[in-house]
């Protein structure tokens, strides 16, 4: 989640000259892909016709929050969309909604790409396996805390 106070007036054009964009996610609702709070997500330009399940992507939900979340469905015309540490879908969202793609990440200082293909295995399982996050992302949390965030997850 990040709060906002307009800046993304201030953002979007440097996207759309294909400048990246970084960001610290704030939240747990992208455990476990963002679990040290100095994990970062390299944002790009969207095009939402290249758009797919899996991605991750930042939208403005009706509320005017922006959201960090992963893409569950997509349809002609419309997006759903859950955390990483949650299993309800929400949406519909719109393409007007969306303002850029994940293109990377910052782990624990390691720089990870989104066309990583073990990072797209995982990604892809851990969206198959969302009806039943709850009973894995309880005991990786515990697990986490235990250890003081020294247990990588990718």
């Amino acid at each position: 989640m990040l709060y906002t106070n307009g800046w993304s007036d201030s953002f979007l054009p440097l996207l759309k000259e294909g400048k990246m964009l970084t960001i610290t996610p704030i939240g747990t609702s992208m455990f476990p892909l963002f679990t040290d709070p100095n994990d970062q997500a390299i944002l790009a330009y969207v095009n939402i016709e290249k758009l797919h399940r899996g991605d991750v992507i930042l939208y403005r939900r009706n509320n005017g929050m922006l959201v960090l979340h992963r893409i569950v469905k997509k349809t002609n015309d419309t997006f759903y969309m859950t955390g990483d540490n949650q299993t309800k879908i929400e949406g519909p969202l719109y393409a007007n909604q969306i303002y850029a793609v994940m293109a990377a990440f910052y782990r624990k200082g390691h720089l990870i790409s989104c066309k990583n293909p073990v990072y797209m295995i995982l990604s892809r399982l851990w969206l198959f396996l969302r009806p039943i996050r709850p009973l894995i992302s309880r005991p990786l949390g515990m697990l986490y805390r235990l250890t003081k965030g020294n247990i990588n997850f990718l």
